[in-house]
């Protein structure tokens, strides 16, 4: 059996991510590994739209974004089920596929979990998709999970839940 130490699982919160940490959280368990749980602040600038939020005390908002986020991944950490020191929660601010990429190499990690929404094409083209970036990039295995609501619609699952 290949070895699991360490699994990381981004989230924005959202529905998907959460399907993510549900996973991932069985996974660690089962496997007796160490969750990591990142939210990435995006940096506005990294935007088009960016520059027009110079006259906004940014540093401010991406401070208590950051931690605001952090306090919601403690949260999130405390419904995993996994006994004390088994989970690292950490906020950072910067571009996600570049964050989550960094934490990846620095932490070692085996594995990372990714919710994906499910865009359609336009929606992708549009937007982007963090989660098939981190697939082409990564050089450890990503697993993708949709969202509850998109794997009811596609049928019954016995994947894992944190009941």
């Amino acid at each position: 059996m290949i070895p699991i130490h360490r699994i990381l699982v981004a989230t924005d919160f959202s529905e998907p991510a959460q399907a993510a940490l549900n996973w991932a959280a069985t996974l660690a368990r089962e496997l007796g590994s160490q969750l990591y749980l990142l939210h990435v602040v995006p940096e506005p600038y990294a935007y088009p739209w960016g520059t027009e939020l110079s006259m906004l005390p940014l540093n401010d908002i991406l401070a208590q974004s950051e931690q605001a986020a952090h306090q919601r991944l403690e949260e999130l950490a405390a419904t995993t089920r996994l006994p004390a020191g088994r989970t690292v929660a950490r906020s950072v601010v910067g571009t996600p596929v570049d964050q989550i990429l960094g934490i990846v190499a620095d932490e070692r990690i085996d594995l990372v979990v990714l919710g994906t929404h499910g865009r359609g094409m336009v929606g992708h083209l549009l937007l982007g998709s963090v989660a098939e970036r981190v697939v082409r990039r990564s050089p450890v295995p990503v697993l993708t999970v949709h969202g509850e609501h998109r794997a009811a619609v596609a049928g019954p699952s016995t994947g894992p839940t944190t009941a």
